[in-house]
């Protein structure tokens, strides 16, 4: 998929006046291709055409009963002697779906491979280009992974003319821009490059054409294809670039001021710039009570703690300080410890080692037998490592609680970043105790700060502190107090 294939030349640039030469040179090109489809009708003694189609991507009912069927039978039946002619024919395509006359052979074909249907006329040297897309495709349906109780349950498709609509309807403003681009030499994907004119600042879409135009690839077949292409840094855990399938929240950032990026054949839409605090912020926190809302959030911040610092702080204090923990408290971990043959570090990247493959292999498996292998796994597997002293009742609670806290983050790529610095912290806990964690919380939080996502500082408006647009971060505030759609970014984004 990665080699680099030689691209596609055509015999000749332009195609001809005659429709049989035409037909030679397609069938030429689209050689050992049996669903590629060749009509040919003649309309009457001096005029025939050719219609080249893809089986299974066209709209067969328009193309026999709209397109061709009953106008045929108006205008060659029996008693018509109207004359059939290429004015004619293109005034009546044009009267049932947009056309596009063409000349040039390999736009011709690569539109045939977008679902058109091409149309020669005998005697013309341009073809007539229709859309008539009907392949099969998914419908909108509930969001798989980004599911509420309140508000909207529509998600995106694997269609891209479907997924800008469901956009469309949420902002219907001619503000809204949406410009195409084609990645891929062989996949020809379709990308579109999608912000509100107004609130996206101009060089925040300069730079994501930017970026977008440098992608130099053969087959773009996902949205992640893209998203490590445009990223300002690729060596970090933390995700710079947030996808969601919920069309709902791509038009809320999108009024704040954001671009989103839809790939044609993926259900989910790119967002950027991403700060760190996206990474709490869930679709039904504004279509609660900003009060629930609120409290919600610091659950979440809170749960973000527990996943990433519960199983080292553990082992810091078990192994280095003992004499924080209460006596009564420090007795039972001990007596349950007692017979356990590895230390407390190594049992805990055990357990977590073996909680991340339960989890991996649930979502693997097939559906109906995931969830079942993942919690039946889990029980028996710690149960049974209980029993057999290998692992302490204590590490197993650990662990749970670790595993719970880490599904409660809702975007699920800053989940994967969490999980990763886990193990690291974990190890650093081990061997220097509280002053490694403390010590690796710098490193992060230095980090943290020095990452931009498209020129925007990601801790922003945290660091820098903007004290006017704190409302949507640590808390949830009233709908009366953020009236104001004011965009989140600031500063102007750099190009590598």
């Amino acid at each position: 998929m990665n080699a680099t294939l030689n691209s596609v030349s055509y015999p000749q640039e332009i195609i001809s006046n005659n429709i049989a030469e035409n037909e030679a040179l397609l069938r030429h090109v689209f050689k050992d291709c049996f669903d590629v489809v060749f009509q040919r009708v003649d309309l009457s003694d001096e005029c025939s055409i050719l219609m080249v189609y893809v089986d299974g991507m066209i709209d067969k009912n328009v193309f026999k009963s709209t397109l061709f069927q009953s106008w045929l039978v108006e205008k060659t039946g029996v008693g018509k002697e109207e004359k059939v002619d290429y004015p004619t024919l293109k005034d009546h395509f044009a009267a049932i779906r947009p056309i596009q006359n063409e000349n040039r052979l390999q736009v011709i074909i690569e539109s045939v491979l977008r679902a058109y249907l091409a149309v020669f006329v005998d005697g013309q040297p341009k073809a007539i280009l229709l859309e008539t897309s009907d392949w099969e495709h998914r419908g909108v349906e509930e969001p798989a992974s980004e599911i509420t109780i309140r508000g909207p349950r529509e998600s995106f498709t694997e269609m891209l003319q479907t997924n800008t609509s469901l956009i469309r309807r949420r902002i219907q403003t001619p503000k809204l821009k949406l410009e195409s681009v084609v990645l891929g030499t062989i996949s020809k994907t379709r990308v579109a490059i999608v912000y509100v004119e107004g609130q996206a600042p101009r060089d925040l879409v300069e730079l994501i054409k930017h970026r977008i135009s440098g992608i130099r690839m053969d087959m773009v077949l996902d949205s992640g294809y893209i998203e490590e292409f445009i990223e300002d840094n690729s060596f970090t855990p933390f995700p710079q670039v947030m996808n969601t399938e919920r069309p709902d929240i791509v038009a809320a950032n999108l009024v704040e001021g954001k671009v989103a990026i839809l790939t044609d054949g993926t259900p989910q839409a790119l967002i950027v710039p991403m700060t760190f605090w996206m990474t709490f912020q869930a679709a039904e926190d504004y279509f609660e009570r900003f009060l629930y809302s609120t409290l919600i959030r610091w659950t979440r911040f809170i749960l973000f703690s527990i996943s990433l610092y519960l199983p080292s702080m553990y082992v810091a204090i078990t192994t280095f300080h003992p004499s924080l923990l209460p006596t009564n408290f420090l007795l039972s971990i001990t007596s349950a410890r007692e017979g356990v043959p590895f230390p407390a570090v190594v049992e805990a990247l055990l357990m977590e080692f073996l909680f991340e493959g339960l989890r991996e292999a649930g979502i693997r498996l097939p559906r109906a037998a995931g969830s079942a292998v993942s919690i039946v796994g889990a029980l028996v597997i710690g149960e049974a490592a209980v029993q057999a002293g290998i692992v302490s009742a204590p590490m197993v609670i650990i662990v749970s609680l670790t595993g719970i806290a880490s599904f409660a983050i809702p975007r699920y790529n800053m989940g994967i970043a969490f999980r990763i610095l886990r193990f690291p912290i974990l190890i650093i806990s081990g061997a220097l105790g509280l002053f490694g964690i403390t010590m690796m919380s710098i490193i992060i939080l230095i980090h943290l700060v020095r990452l931009e996502s498209f020129g925007i500082p990601y801790l922003t408006p945290i660091a820098p502190f903007q004290p006017n647009q704190i409302k949507d971060v640590l808390i949830r505030a009233p709908w009366w107090k953020m009236i104001s759609h004011k965009a989140l970014i600031i500063g102007k984004p750099r190009r590598r």
